[in-house]
């Protein structure tokens, strides 16, 4: 119980951080000059992802004290199907079929690790 909690707190801050870094990289254009990564990396939004990196960071190797890295590694990639479905729906990206197959596999492997 204790792992497969980890594992939601990892995907959780995993999908945090990617979705801040990708929502603030939009919002600011990128990044050109020394300057401008000193000024991007003071942000809010940065400052939040790189935070909810270090959480996933660290319930990552919690996880891996409680079980297997063949295990912890597959289970973690569950972000990867949460970040597509909140790309489509806050960032109103356009995700082809082949993305979205993709990441129903990835959510189909995970499923396959909780039986």
């Amino acid at each position: 119980m204790m792992t497969w909690l980890l594992i939601f707190v990892i995907v959780a801050a995993t999908a945090a951080s990617d979705l801040l870094q990708a929502w603030e990289g939009r919002r600011q254009g990128g990044v050109h000059s020394a300057d401008g990564m000193g000024r991007h990396l003071q942000r809010w939004p940065i400052l939040l992802s790189i935070a909810c990196m270090a959480v996933s960071f660290f319930a990552f190797i919690a996880a891996l004290r409680t079980a297997d890295m063949s295990f912890v590694v597959p289970a973690s990639a569950a972000s990867i199907a949460i970040e597509t479905l909140l790309a489509a729906w806050l960032l109103k990206e356009h995700v082809n079929t082949r993305r979205w197959i993709g990441a129903l596999l990835v959510a189909a492997g995970v499923a396959l690790l909780a039986h």
